[in-house]
């Protein structure tokens, strides 16, 4: 029996005027950067960092992030008609964006920015990945107000019943699953933060964050309905291809730092 059945038909527009429309996405989106810049300048604070360098880190930031999560979609959901279609690649407003798109182009931003800033690389993305966890709970909760990205029909009792899209069935609202385990993620990694105020073992934090991330990612995309056509006839979906390597990723980087300072204690 559905006694917690929630029909889903919540308008992805705030408000408009116009052609110009104010979105629920773009406000989390939005949100994501405001709240990760909080939380950043209080890290840098505590770091006897300049806000100044903060600027300079949020903005290789939003670009990475952007081109990287569009470049995402296109090249690994819809490679096909994105290659016959290239303009449309900047047509970021039509939708289209992936999470491991994004990934690969916060890697490569924080990179380049390391390198201009002359900053060791790992101590950014271990500061980075908190944020990032953040911005994911913001980025799914965007997707429910959108009514996309959700579930297989269910028969659980908090299934939603997503109207917009003129479903009929309860579906597995699995933005809030992935938007949940996000915030779990961030909010471990800002307490192992602060628990010893910036003194971690390098390499650790960014290496959880990629590892946890992608694990509940691969687990959720079980409950996804498929994205794109192709999918249909795959054991594992898209999704769930790009999140192995990221994982092995993360659990490689997580423990080598972990095995790196054992040594470098023992030497001692």
């Amino acid at each position: 029996m559905h006694l917690l059945i929630v029909p889903w038909d919540v308008n992805p527009e705030i408000f408009r005027i116009g052609a110009f429309a104010v979105r629920w996405y773009g406000l989390f989106f939005a949100f994501s950067f405001l709240f990760g810049y909080i939380i950043m300048n209080k890290i840098f604070a505590n770091e006897n960092l300049s806000e100044g360098l903060l600027d300079k880190l949020t903005i290789y930031m939003a670009i990475g992030t952007i081109v990287g999560a569009r470049l995402g979609h296109c090249l690994f959901y819809e490679p096909d008609y994105y290659l016959s279609h290239p303009v449309e690649i900047l047509m970021i407003w039509h939708g289209g964006l992936a999470s491991h798109g994004a990934a690969i182009g916060i890697l490569i931003a924080v990179g380049l920015f390391s390198n201009k800033e002359k900053k060791n690389y790992l101590w950014v993305l271990d500061r980075i990945a908190i944020v990032v966890a953040l911005s994911g709970f913001f980025i799914r909760m965007g997707n429910l107000m959108n009514s996309e990205i959700y579930g297989v029909e269910t028969t659980v009792p908090w299934g939603f019943v997503f109207l917009r899209n003129h479903e009929v069935v309860p579906k597995h609202p699995t933005q809030i699953y992935e938007a949940l385990a996000y915030l779990a993620i961030f909010v471990l990694l800002f307490r192992l933060y602060w628990r010893k105020k910036g003194e971690h073992i390098e390499g650790t934090l960014i290496g959880l964050a990629i590892m946890l991330i992608f694990i509940a990612r691969f687990f959720i995309e079980f409950l996804k309905e498929d994205q794109v056509t192709f999918e249909a006839s795959m054991k594992l979906n898209m999704g769930q291809l790009l999140s192995i390597p990221f994982i092995l990723l993360g659990a490689g980087l997580f423990f080598k730092c972990l095995k790196n300072n054992k040594r470098a204690v023992i030497k001692r």
